[in-house]
């Protein structure tokens, strides 16, 4: 028996360090795919703003990526470089930051729009909130792209009013990424310039619990639940998906301010998709318009 202690002894510690790799591997595996703040949410707020170059070029773009729920990884770098394209195609000033502290007055007031691109959580501390808030109201552009619309901004209503105007509910699984066809309507309207009036798009496409429009955001496009399936299956389970009246993107107008959202940009391949990185272009052109073009 005494002869045997050490090989048990020995197999006991086997077994510890193979399960110590098991749950090192796990929380690796959660990191990679962007869901650690997703299981462990952050309330991480700055309070030290980035130096922004003195010579950025004017107007510019302040492009924000910060996340502290789910982290799409590659569509924060796919679609940086599709941002940073589209800005120097215009001659744009664009400056990329995850840094929530550069949302203060005399930051803000270098920039002619804001990107959400993917920013997610709990990102803004009260005070920021309400310099973004300002600013916005004054005259300032948003761009929110894909997550920036998702449930993980429930804290900030203001934001949810005047920028979303939809309760997210879930996002289709089983597959997780379909190609759809995307509708346009107010085809006449700035943001869809040069665009067809339907075209294909791969993406995790988001639900509502209702369209915007009730709320009396501008639709700008709609999705054809008839051309994907709008189903959650997850572990067994399904849900239905369906909205009838399935938005993707809009506009709103915010006292002096506009915005659009746009669902897509889930993945990096997203951002090279031609009518997708218009939609993006024209967004920007028009929130960097002269104030109140294209607002009621």
């Amino acid at each position: 028996m005494a002869k045997r202690r050490p090989l048990l002894m020995r197999v006991v510690r086997w077994l510890l360090l193979l399960g110590a790799l098991s749950v090192a591997v796990a929380m690796f595996a959660i990191w990679r795919v962007g869901a650690w703040h997703l299981i462990f949410p952050s309330h991480d707020h700055d309070t030290v703003a980035p130096a922004i170059p003195p010579g950025l070029a004017s107007p510019s773009v302040l492009v924000f990526s910060k996340t502290n729920s789910f982290r799409h990884r590659d569509g924060i770098e796919g679609g940086a470089k599709a941002l940073q394209s589209i800005a120097k195609k215009n001659n744009w000033g664009m400056f990329h930051t995850e840094n929530g502290a550069v949302f203060n007055q005399q930051d803000l007031a270098r920039f002619a729009a804001v990107v959400f691109l993917n920013a997610s959580g709990d990102v803004f501390s009260e005070a920021q909130e309400q310099a973004f808030q300002a600013w916005m109201q004054a005259g300032g552009g948003w761009l929110g792209i894909h997550s920036a619309g998702d449930d993980s901004h429930l804290g900030w209503q203001w934001y949810r009013d005047n920028l979303i105007g939809a309760d997210f509910t879930a996002h289709i699984m089983g597959p997780q990424f379909q190609r759809a066809s995307v509708v346009l309507e107010n085809q006449e309207h700035p943001v869809l310039k040069d665009l067809p009036g339907v075209w294909q798009h791969e993406e995790e496409w988001y639900s509502w619990e209702r369209s915007p429009r009730a709320e009396g955001f501008t639709i700008l496009a709609t999705l054809d639940e008839d051309s994907y399936s709008p189903v959650q299956k997850f572990m067994g389970d399904e849900r239905d998906l369906r909205m009838g009246d399935h938005p993707v993107v809009w506009a709103n107008c915010v006292d002096e301010g506009r915005s659009v959202y746009a669902a897509m940009g889930h993945q990096a391949e997203a951002f090279e998709q031609p009518q997708f990185r218009q939609l993006l272009a024209n967004s920007l052109a028009w929130l960097m318009a002269p104030a109140g073009e294209g607002c009621p």
